[in-house]
């Protein structure tokens, strides 16, 4: 089969605060389809980053009187932490305010500019004389119109209600409390509703390799119609404007971070002498572009980008697969750090092993609606299927008492069959993003070794029928090489651990055999129990 060019793109978090295990059961999906396609053997780009700019940043910085970059630097490099504890196989994690990046975003813009999809407006905004600068909804204090408390102009913390323009009139400056006036100011607008047609025309044609809230959430928008969404803030903090007139403006960050795909793709392929970004990005080259992230998400990826790629006008190769997770709540609430429901992802780290959560959060991920994370389940899981199935059958095959070396024996024919099946079957299920399913077949073949060892009762075999054993031992040896090809798609570390005791070179997703005669020499427990607090 022809290697395929797979551009995965995983959404730029937000350097403003710490992430919890939510989002990364929103991410996860990237890694698992990074790592699947680099065993078939394709050409893989993974790429992100840490969303730096906009107006939450500068609010924080001035707060803890730093600068934004510091701010913005501080929760990038947790971020890198987690990540790798959580190995994820980035090609390039980066930042929005790398100027690599904020080059190519700013070429980007004009060429939408110069193409005629990005236009002047002037239009009356909320302004504060004292502070001498437009506010963004953020930037307004108000009473609640529905609930009576202070709120931001955002949205109501406390009944989630957005205040009308009409309501925002009646708000005060967050930062001086000054009655906010409404003034004319020049605005850059992106000529979305141009491309209403190219996009549902393009949404018809893939959607069904869209997850059904990403169909939905897309199809709305595209019924009410799409329309132009201004593309410049008064802010300091940000990608500057490639247009004269605009140098006091910003971009508004769902631009920049969006097209950070695609600047990371270039920035990767100038240092590579193997691939041009053009083979991810534009069409004819055999190519797919995954985008997973959360369902809020969603109209960034299906519309946004879209839009942007289209403006170019360059024969681009539009998102065509979206992998948009529902939420994972925490004891059937919402994580919320400052109610001190849930945790961080890299406290779950401090306490938990990487592969057990990887696998948990895969296995009873929120793929088709919101799922709830408690620890009692989590401990299950590590318990009850990764020690218990997966563990059990390496520990007894590998560490059989007395066992020295991988048996000469026979391979039993009905094993190999199972084998060959599960990794047509669970290609099939991740390629139709059916990870959850994908992973109870790996964990089919488990359970079948499992039951195959008990059938032939090697312990008995050792004694009384040698010929048997050594076929038990040495047809288990192949399942569990097998499977460190299968999980490592979920499990690496615990994949990596069976190769080196079994000498396998690399991971590829088909099916390997193994030398009898090969030394088993330190083989560990590959997991070991979590013991539940009373």
């Amino acid at each position: 089969m022809e290697k395929r060019n797979i551009l995965i793109g995983g959404a730029w978090p937000y350097a403003n605060s710490s992430l919890h295990l939510g989002h990364i059961a929103g991410l996860i999906s990237g890694d698992l389809l990074a790592r699947y396609h680099r065993l078939k053997g394709d050409n893989v780009l993974y790429v992100s980053g840490s969303d730096c700019h906009g107006t939450p940043i500068t609010e924080r910085a001035k707060k803890e009187k730093k600068t934004p970059k510091e701010i913005a630097s501080m929760y990038d490099e947790e971020f890198n932490r987690m990540f790798n504890g959580y190995q994820f196989s980035y090609d390039l994690y980066s930042r929005t305010f790398e100027e690599y990046h904020k080059d190519k975003v700013k070429e980007l813009f004009k060429k939408l500019y110069d193409n005629g999809y990005i236009y002047e407006k002037i239009e009356p905004q909320a302004y504060c004389e004292k502070c001498n600068k437009f506010l963004s909804d953020r930037e307004i204090v108000l009473t609640c119109p529905e609930c009576g408390l202070e709120t931001k102009g955002d949205q109501c913390d406390n009944c989630l209600h957005v205040p009308t323009n009409e309501e925002l009139k009646l708000g005060n400056c967050i930062e001086c409390n000054s009655k906010i006036v409404e003034k004319d100011n020049k605005v850059l607008y992106l000529a979305l509703s141009k491309f209403q047609k190219q996009i549902e025309e393009h949404t018809e044609k893939v959607k069904n390799r869209w997850r059904i809230n990403a169909q939905n959430e897309t199809l709305k928008y595209l019924k009410q119609g799409l329309l132009d969404r201004a593309v410049t803030r008064d802010l300091t903090w940000g990608v500057d404007i490639p247009i004269p007139g605009y140098d006091d403006k910003k971009m508004y960050v769902w631009i920049d971070a969006v097209l950070g795909y695609l600047t990371n793709t270039m920035e990767l392929c100038e240092k590579r002498t193997d691939c041009t970004w053009e083979d991810f990005w534009k069409e004819g080259n055999n190519n797919k572009i995954y985008m997973c992230h959360g369902k809020d998400n969603i109209m960034f990826h299906s519309i946004i980008l879209n839009a942007l790629l289209l403006g170019q006008e360059e024969n681009y190769h539009l998102v065509d697969t979206i992998v948009s997770a529902e939420y994972l709540n925490f004891n059937d609430q919402k994580f919320s750090k400052s109610k001190g429901i849930g945790m961080t992802a890299l406290e779950a780290l401090d306490l938990y092993e990487s592969d057990s959560l990887r696998y948990h959060l895969l296995a009873n991920g929120p793929e088709k609606k919101d799922t709830n994370f408690t620890i009692e389940d989590f401990e299950n899981t590590h318990n009850g299927e990764i020690l218990n199935k997966f563990g059990n059958l390496v520990n007894r095959t590998l560490r059989f008492k007395g066992l020295e070396e991988i048996p000469v024996g026979v391979l039993d024919e009905e094993i190999k069959s199972q084998i060959e099946k599960t990794y047509v079957e669970t290609s099939e299920l991740i390629e139709k993003l059916e990870f959850r399913e994908s992973i109870k077949k790996i964990m089919q073949l488990v359970e079948n070794g499992n039951k195959f060892y008990d059938e032939k009762e090697p312990w008995i075999a050792k004694k009384n029928n040698i010929d048997d054993f050594n076929n038990t031992i040495y047809t288990c040896s192949i399942i569990i090489a097998n499977l460190s090809n299968l999980f490592e798609i979920v499990m690496p570390t615990a994949c990596k651990k069976i190769r080196n005791y079994l000498k396998i070179e690399k991971p590829e997703w088909k099916f390997i055999s193994i030398q009898s005669g090969l030394k088993l020499e330190n083989i560990e427990p590959l997991f070991s129990r979590i013991e539940k607090k009373n």
